[in-house]
């Protein structure tokens, strides 16, 4: 059983598919997604003619991702509220760690499909989604689309909070369902916050006990930008 200031085992799994630019099965616990990245040589309207690339993602979960049968979106006829949500958090998230303008008017599609879930599903889903974003960065470099990489830093996210009023990094399903305060904290690779999510589910908390949530975040964070890049340094 893991301590109240550990991460859970984080393995991250490169070129799990070989179509995408790049893809990532990132296992955190029992959390397990899958990461793909797709480039495509176009942008939104809104983009065009400004020299800017894009990133965005998309996050669902699988039927049997959890243990009761998740339907798809295309049986109920209408997006997924909570999904949608995700996806604009880690589009941003990942978005923090590219030059737009060195991208080019171009998009990279971070796609995160859940295989398995036990909490930290977006945590784990920004933290693998980096990864496949810099495999399709480097993709791109290799057929001379790009002279230099216009990565800026890595990121990586964690959720904490309070569980039975101790501060908890890297909460599971157990501990996310019951925790008194929920907070998931994406940071930059130098100690920068890109984003912070949080919410007391009970009583209101403290500024204290934000600050104890906002250490144990940078201690998490730390570690898994290690394993990001541990993962990148092994040979394909």
């Amino acid at each position: 059983m893991k301590k109240r200031n550990q991460l859970r085992p984080v393995t991250i799994e490169r070129h799990f598919t070989c179509h995408a630019a790049g893809s990532v099965l990132i296992r955190q616990g029992n959390t397990w997604v899958l990461c793909t990245a797709s480039v495509e040589e176009k942008v939104p309207p809104f983009l065009r003619n400004t020299g800017r690339g894009w990133v965005t993602a998309e996050y669902g979960m699988l039927p049997g991702s959890t243990v009761e049968r998740k339907e798809r979106e295309i049986k109920r006829g209408k997006p997924d509220a909570r999904g949608t949500e995700i996806g604009r958090l880690i589009g941003r998230a990942l978005r923090a760690a590219v030059d737009l303008e060195q991208l080019g008017e171009r998009t990279i599609t971070i796609d995160c499909d859940v295989l398995q879930a036990d909490g930290g599903t977006r945590c784990a889903s920004i933290t693998g989604g980096m990864v496949a974003l810099s495999d399709a960065l480097d993709k791109l470099m290799a057929e001379g689309k790009l002279e230099t990489s216009p990565l800026r830093h890595w990121v990586s996210a964690v959720s904490v909070g309070i569980c039975g009023g101790v501060p908890t990094l890297d909460l599971d399903y157990q501990h996310d369902s019951t925790a008194d305060v929920d907070l998931n904290v994406v940071m930059t690779d130098d100690g920068r916050f890109v984003e912070l999510q949080g919410t007391a589910e009970h009583e209101p908390f403290t500024e204290e006990q934000l600050d104890a949530l906002k250490r144990l975040a940078v201690i998490g964070n730390r570690q898994l930008a290690k394993v990001q890049k541990a993962a990148k340094a092994e040979k394909r």
